[in-house]
């Protein structure tokens, strides 16, 4: 049983759950997670394995985490409609545009759902592609592999941000805040240890990044 596993009453995610690499290193990594992640240390579970590769790691955990948002928008789904939530914000300050710089090159605004799902699909792509996300072992890395996995948390945590500035009572109510807050911590602790998300980007839930952090 995960620590990060769902009652079958919310076992809807948003896209299909993707698995790390059958057979391969990630198939590893993932086992070595979950145990880690099962003693509940999670300054302990996000730490690179001693002798692992670090890109390894940081594809497997992607992986995860990706997950780990499907699930939990996937449970607001019903709440987080283009009525409700005409744009993807997190609090009055900020809002988000979408752009992938390929289908949509020039930043668009487009409501919460709507950059959800854009977002996902975008990231699918990516964890699709060999040659940024290889399947085998041995098999090399990009060299911007690092941006590209920088790219994919800084665009996960505002769908964090906004589920805790737009839906946090709905949360509370569906009983899943404990969950929500697990998640989003181990999330702070990944993105912190491997500096995967600049400070300025984490500013729309500061204070409770501080407070996992302890700064």
């Amino acid at each position: 049983m995960s620590l990060f596993g769902l009652g079958s009453r919310n076992q809807k995610t948003f896209r299909p759950k993707k698995n790390a690499p059958s057979g391969s290193k990630g198939a590893q990594l993932q086992k070595h997670i979950d145990a880690t992640l099962g003693s509940g240390n999670l300054r302990e579970a996000v730490r690179l394995p001693p002798g692992e590769d670090i890109n390894e790691w940081l594809a497997v955990n992607t992986v995860d985490f990706f997950n780990q948002v499907n699930i939990l928008y996937g449970t607001l789904t019903e709440f987080c409609t283009p009525n409700n939530c005409p744009k993807m914000t997190a609090g009055p300050k900020y809002e988000y545009l979408w752009a992938d710089g390929v289908t949509i090159k020039k930043p668009i605004e487009v409501s919460a759902p709507k950059y959800a799902e854009y977002l996902m699909d975008w990231i699918e792509g990516q964890l699709d592609d060999e040659a940024i996300f290889p399947q085998n072992l041995g098999a090399p890395f990009p060299p911007n592999f690092r941006d590209v996995v920088k790219t994919i948390f800084k665009r996960l945590f505002r769908v964090y941000a906004h589920i805790y500035h737009s839906h946090f009572q709905k949360i509370v109510s569906l009983k899943e805040e404990a969950h929500l807050n697990t998640c989003f911590k181990h999330f702070v602790l990944f993105t912190w240890e491997f500096r995967l998300i600049n400070k300025g980007e984490l500013a729309p839930l500061s204070d409770l990044v501080d407070s996992i952090l302890q700064l």
